[in-house]
């Protein structure tokens, strides 16, 4: 059997999903630790998927075979794990001995996979070269000082590269040749390792306005070198920006101005400061970028309503102690704030004047994402996970039409598509008896794996108001308490439904599920024929399929592609490809597409003995489901907001050094720098050294 890297150096991770106990308090408020927060008795998806996981095995049983001796090839039978790899280079890629860059594959996928490694680096494939493009603290902003961690403050911060780069879009600029604007969320803050000395119970106000000035989004101009690939950032350009928890948004659609959005400061309930925790997002046909709020909830103290249950909000203070420096963040003295947060965030990076614009048409929940696609009239279709254990997916479906051009009036009016349309959300249901799902994985008796699903109607906005679909709530409250609109129509519960990504060659949409480890354990959900494995600790994706192919179809059909973990565990399945000839994988976070149509997968905890990387994997033809991985990252690392172009592929290397105990003084990382530098969350461009495309 494969063996697996334990860590090194580092402490085992125990907590829920692969995350450290830093992870859990910094990133989202321990929500592991917190009661599930959907207690409704909706349906649960995992048995479906375990039962075709069982089935699938059982069909292509004679294609399994056990990749031990190229493991041993690599480690040795009871050797100790292998030396760290240097930045820039890869070990001997799983299921090939030798390490020889790899001759065979899909059409961009024709790499020498990585080996698993514990390497405090960034690791690419032979062949491949790297390069940090810009770190946390780089001054982007005219008159923005140099990087001093040890003097650090809001004013400085709030014209540098924000901390904890996550999704990162790479768009066009017209008129500058080599050059492209880059977009970059900053999802959170790991104060401990921003702050020398830094005391969790009493945090002073100067680090609680860095952490504030450190949030939000970045907008940077990247310029390419054409001799060697590198991507480095350009300061100070025009278009620059940075959007902090302070700057002011615009709320719009259905639920502006609504009783449940004003506050004392904003009688209106139409403006609001900040954005938090933005973890992925998307990118429209129109220009613009889309940032999901996600744990928004770990920001706000004192909640005790039944709503705040229902959105994870503690009934005591927060880690961070920010209600301590403003009052919105205390639920007790402002209680409609926290309905401010978790929407969609829509960016306009061409105009750094524009006030940035909360979409309360797509409901509130912790959005991991908004992937937008069109339909043949021009709509916008905006799909979004909530990123919770038991939570669900959802999509929008605009009324509007997109206009071509690019005039201010043609602007407005496309930055206003989001704004009218039908919130829905998804409903799984297999094909098999209820009582041939008895929760071991055993088949139904048609020995398929296929179901159906339709998209549930939770409420339409339009230019002259809104109706809810939902029984008992107002257009209003759907829009401010989704989750509970969701609870109430039925919906699938999910094991942490994360990014969603159709694909740009076949329409097909998939769907990352990241893990639930709670699933079946004590009063939580059962298995039924619509989710995958008890103590699901290793997450999967799943494959939709828009009825005719339109997305704004309500049905769809729904398939297994991949159930993530070790290769050798008969649980996993790749599409139905060999699995001796695939990478191990554990939980899946981002997904994108490269120009071929292949699915690109960052992950996020890997339950595996392994650093986090980027993998791809082909959808179609006849290696479907052949999985490779492409890189790991240092330390402590996730692997976040991959953008896969012909010649480049961009990551953004989320809280490297996140391990528990580390500190500045006592660094679990020295990435990117090194030894007796901070270790510093950045974004990584690589390319391959003969200049032709990626993978091919």
């Amino acid at each position: 059997m494969r063996k697996l890297l334990p860590l090194i150096g580092t402490p085992a991770r125990s907590h829920p999903g692969g995350r450290s106990a830093m992870t859990c308090r910094f990133r989202c408020g321990d929500a592991c630790f917190h009661e599930v927060p959907n207690t409704s008795g909706n349906p649960y998806a995992g048995e479906v998927i375990a039962g075709a996981i069982n089935r699938r095995a059982m069909v292509r049983a004679a294609a399994v075979v056990s990749v031990a001796a190229a493991t041993a090839g690599t480690l040795g039978a009871g050797a100790a794990p292998a030396a760290a790899a240097p930045a820039g280079t890869s070990g001997k890629p799983s299921g090939k001995p030798g390490g020889k860059p790899a001759a065979k594959g899909a059409r961009g996928l024709r790499y020498s996979s990585v080996a698993p490694n514990t390497a405090d680096a960034v690791t690419v494939p032979d062949g491949y070269a790297q390069n940090v493009v810009i770190r946390w603290g780089e001054p982007i902003l005219r008159g923005a000082p140099a990087f001093d961690p040890e003097h650090q403050t809001a004013a400085a911060q709030a014209g540098q590269f924000g901390y904890n780069n996550d999704f990162l879009a790479l768009l066009p600029l017209p008129g500058e040749c080599d050059r492209q604007l880059l977009v970059a969320n900053h999802e959170y803050t790991d104060e401990v390792l921003m702050f020398r000395g830094y005391d969790p119970a009493n945090p002073t106000r100067q680090q609680v306005e860095v952490a504030w000035a450190a949030h939000g989004l970045g907008v940077v101009v990247v310029e390419e070198d054409r001799r060697t690939g590198r991507l480095t950032a350009v300061p100070r350009h025009h278009l620059n920006r940075r959007v902090t928890a302070t700057t002011e948004f615009r709320l719009t659609g259905p639920a502006a101005g609504s009783g449940l959005l004003k506050t004392s400061a904003d009688p209106t309930g139409t403006k609001v400061l900040g954005t938090l925790n933005n973890c992925s997002g998307g990118t429209t046909p129109w220009g613009t970028t889309l940032h999901g709020e996600e744990n928004f909830n770990q920001y706000f103290a004192n909640g005790g309503r039944a709503t705040d249950k229902r959105y994870g909000i503690g009934t005591g203070a927060t880690e961070r102690k920010w209600e301590r420096f403003d009052e919105r963040f205390d639920v007790a003295r402002e209680p409609n704030e926290v309905h401010r947060f978790g929407y969609v965030v829509e960016l306009d990076p061409y105009d750094p004047a524009s006030t940035p614009r909360k979409h309360t048409a797509l409901g509130r929940f912790k959005h991991e994402a908004a992937t937008v696609r069109l339909t043949d009239d021009g709509r916008p279709v905006v799909y979004s996970g909530d990123d919770e254990r038991f939570d669900y997916f959802y999509k929008f479906v605009g009324s509007k039409r997109m206009r071509k051009g690019s005039g201010r009036a043609v602007r407005e009016h496309n930055l206003s598509l989001l704004d009218e349309g039908t919130l829905y959300v998804a409903r799984l249901t297999g094909d098999s008896p209820a009582l041939e799902i008895d929760g071991t994985g055993k088949l139904p008796a048609d020995g398929e794996f296929d179901g159906s699903g339709e998209w549930i109607p939770l409420a339409t906005a339009t230019a002259k108001g809104a109706v809810s679909h939902v029984e008992g709530m107002s257009a209003e409250e759907v829009f401010v308490f989704t989750r509970l609109a969701g609870d109430k129509a039925g919906a699938t519960k999910m094991d942490r439904p994360e990014d969603i990504q159709p694909s740009p060659v076949t329409g097909k949409v998939y769907v990352a599920l990241t893990n639930n480890t709670n699933r079946g354990v004590g009063a939580n959900a059962k298995a039924d024929e619509a989710n995958p494995r008890n103590a699901n600790k290793h997450g999967h994706i799943l494959e939709l399929t828009e009825r005719r192919g339109r997305p704004e179809s309500t049905s769809f059909a729904w398939s297994l592609f991949l159930v993530a973990g070790d290769p050798d565990d008969p649980a996993t399945y790749f599409a139905g490809f060999p699995k001796d000839d695939v990478s191990p994988i554990s939980c899946p976070d981002n997904v994108a597409f490269d120009p071929h149509g292949n699915l690109w997968i960052s992950t996020d905890g890997s339950q595996l003995g392994s650093h986090d990387g980027l993998f791809g994997v082909a959808t179609r033809g006849s290696r479907r489901g052949e999985l490779k991985q492409f890189l790991t990252v240092p330390t402590g690392a996730e692997t976040c907001g991959p953008v896969i172009q012909d010649r480049r592929v961009l990551v953004a290397v989320q809280h490297p050094g996140e391990v528990d105990g580390a500190t500045v003084d006592k660094p679990a990382s020295t990435w990117p720098d090194g030894p007796g530098k901070i270790v510093r969350p950045a974004v990584v461009a690589v390319w391959r050294k003969d200049g032709r495309d990626i993978g091919v």
